[in-house]
């Protein structure tokens, strides 16, 4: 890889330093880590996983886009904060069940696999340009829809846990936007341990340890998890990650995209049989180190992409204590959790696939990819998110392409 931005020597890492970069990445990774830990948690969870294959896989996630971040940041000289795919995580949370591992992790393999080659071969901008806006986005909030819906159910079963932590969010969301989730989850700890009693997990400093799965391979994973899984991930996640990354300056000689995705899926790629899902560009915590409050000027603020990938690595080596930690909360705190820091997406995903600046063609055929995944249809064992792509491209095609017979 070339860049056309000059060396980084260490003289420049001395004279970049800056407190407010420094504090730019420490409220990313907080962001980052707060719901959408939660979120892989309880992906876990759902695939059964025992302490020992969760811990492997926040390590495999943590360190290598703690890894990711760092070498880009420092090649290209700009923010390039990446991190796991939230999307991917939460589509996991429903794909992954009664699903062997061994499986998962084969689809694991195969989605970053599908992201690499596109990548490499130059064709990231036309594979996305090919898939319709609507579609991909009404996808995305289909996948999280039946997610977020389960946050809401806790208001029978839970409801002053739901109602205190929903109350945190708004105030939160209202007042101080960057860390509301951060402030839900302090507050969800405080009522939980403080209020009800509950005990508060016991973790010690032990160093994470890695557990290789041998990936078994199968149509019906494939086209269950693997495809809508690389599906999820670019569009979700990668284009736009390159989006912020644009919007705050950085343009396309100084960040090109191919580099970037095919760096990510790679160590995704390779890291996949130790649990990794998918790394990827960052998206809301890359937009809190790649504007003036990073610093003033944009050709410093790489500084806080370093610090970004020093601390991801750092927390990937200890995370069998986070692991320990969310394991020991209460379910229902996780489900909260993680169901109000999706929020966004799922609302994102909606404004996008039914903005009235599509035609009413593009909108409908993106209520049927919405519908079909909301639905949680299963046909010839396949589930529906891939049905949800299928159905909605075919109707996209038919009312938007073939011409009217006069």
């Amino acid at each position: 890889m070339q860049s056309t931005t000059t060396r980084i020597t260490w003289s420049d890492l001395k004279r970049d330093q800056s407190p407010t970069a420094l504090i730019a990445a420490i409220i990313a990774i907080l962001a980052g880590y707060g719901g959408p830990l939660a979120i892989v948690i309880q992906t876990a969870q759902t695939g059964q996983l025992s302490s020992e294959l969760t811990t492997s896989m926040l390590w495999a996630l943590c360190v290598t886009f703690g890894l990711a971040g760092f070498v880009l940041s420092f090649w290209t000289r700009a923010p390039i904060i990446t991190a796991w795919s939230t999307p991917g995580a939460a589509f996991l949370i429903t794909a992954l069940q009664g699903v062997p591992y061994e499986q998962a992790i084969a689809a694991f393999v195969i989605a970053s696999l599908v992201i690499f080659l596109i990548a490499i071969s130059g064709a990231f901008d036309v594979v996305m340009n090919k898939i319709p806006k609507t579609i991909a986005a009404a996808l995305l909030a289909g996948i999280l829809f039946n997610f977020g819906i389960k946050t809401f159910a806790e208001l029978s079963g839970h409801t002053a846990l739901m109602l205190t932590m929903l109350a945190t969010y708004l105030i939160g969301k209202r007042f101080f936007a960057r860390y509301a989730v951060l402030a839900v989850l302090i507050v969800g700890c405080v009522y939980v341990f403080g209020v009800v009693g509950a005990d508060v997990p016991r973790v010690s400093l032990d160093l994470a340890v890695p557990v290789f799965t041998m990936p078994e391979f199968t149509w019906t994973a494939v086209l269950n998890i693997g495809l809508p899984l690389a599906l999820v991930t670019l569009t979700g996640q990668q284009m736009t990650g390159i989006a912020v990354l644009r919007a705050s300056g950085y343009n396309a000689e100084q960040t090109p995209a191919k580099p970037l995705v095919a760096l990510t899926s790679f160590l995704s790629l390779i890291t996949a049989p130790f649990g990794n899902f998918g790394i990827n560009l960052a998206a809301i915590t890359a937009a809190i180190c790649t504007e003036k409050e990073s610093h003033p000027d944009p050709a410093r603020r790489y500084i806080s992409g370093l610090w970004c990938g020093v601390f991801s690595i750092i927390l990937g080596s200890f995370a069998g204590v986070l692991v320990l930690f969310f394991l020991g909360l209460p379910t229902e705190l996780i489900t909260v959790l993680a169901g109000l820091a999706l929020l966004g997406a799922i609302m994102n995903g909606l404004t996008n696939a039914m903005s009235a600046q599509h035609s009413v063609p593009e909108r409908e055929a993106a209520l049927i990819t919405f519908m079909t995944c909301v639905s949680g249809v299963k046909l010839f064992n396949i589930g529906s998110a891939f049905w949800g792509i299928v159905l909605g491209c075919t109707a996209y095609m038919i009312l938007t392409q073939f011409k009217k017979v006069k």
